[in-house]
């Protein structure tokens, strides 16, 4: 039976960029994302480049509905799906107050709900056959609260933690878990938060989603617990361990509402 690497949010940023680095070593896919049209284009190009089989499925994360059909759709299909990257994710900035709750709970639904779901179904699935992977993509957010990001930061905070947890129950199952935690990177994150990025766009801070996608593989084959892209991401990523919560609530925070377009205190 051929193997899959399923990876979500495949159709741009991180997860595009993850997809092609798997077709690369002639790793056949299972793209999911919302654009239909998106991903066939993808899927050819992908085929027709790498020799690869491709395939893929149009799914809202934020459905549940959709979500359970997926998960049937996958049942059905009875593919050996011995990869899954949870990629699917996005943010919201400014005040949490201030934000509409659909777009609040719609980013529970893909940060959280989704990824949490495809894990407990996908690895049972991997328990069952032997042995299996796991890719779970956080951010360098997960680290600490983030003011004027709340609901985001707090989503990926959940996704390293349940990855951790995850790693050592399933580790005598075969199962490997991995949490991807990368800074700044390019991609349509900040437009789609409604961020101010073009200050950062210029900083040797921002990677291209290609740095990272070469950086979460080879973490993966050397299976690390958590792959975080890069020295200055790391040092983003342990300064917080080092200095007083409430003085990283205050700086973080600060960081957020400057880019956010609300005024700084």
């Amino acid at each position: 039976m051929p193997r899959y690497a399923l990876i979500t949010g495949a159709s741009s940023g991180i997860g595009l960029a993850i997809a092609e680095a798997l077709a690369r070593r002639g790793r056949n896919l299972i793209l999911v994302a919302r654009q239909r049209d998106a991903l066939e284009s993808i899927a050819y190009e992908l085929t027709q480049r790498f020799g690869v089989e491709v395939l893929f499925s149009s799914c809202d994360l934020s459905e549940p509905l959709q979500v359970s059909g997926l998960l049937q759709e996958l049942e059905l299909a009875d593919q050996q799906i011995d990869l899954l990257v949870n990629n699917a994710g996005f943010g919201t900035a400014g005040a949490f107050l201030q934000q509409e709750w659909s777009r609040e709970q719609q980013l529970v639904e893909v940060n959280i709900l989704a990824l949490t779901r495809l894990c407990h179904a996908l690895g049972q699935r991997m328990v069952q056959q032997g042995g299996g992977q796991i890719l779970n993509v956080a951010s360098v957010a997960a680290f600490q609260s983030g003011p004027w990001m709340s609901n985001y930061f707090a989503s990926k905070a959940y996704v390293l933690s349940l990855s951790e947890g995850l790693r050592e129950e399933l580790k005598g199952f075969g199962v490997k878990v991995s949490v991807l935690c990368p800074g700044p990177t390019r991609s349509a994150f900040f437009r789609n938060a409604q961020m101010k990025s073009a200050k950062l766009e210029r900083s040797s801070l921002m990677m291209s989603c290609e740095e990272v996608a070469l950086l979460a593989v080879r973490g993966l084959d050397k299976n690390r617990a958590i792959i975080t892209p890069g020295w200055r991401n790391k040092l983003m990523a342990g300064w917080p361990r080092l200095a007083p919560r409430a003085l990283v609530r205050y700086l973080v925070g600060k960081v957020n509402r400057s880019s956010s377009g609300r005024k700084a205190d």
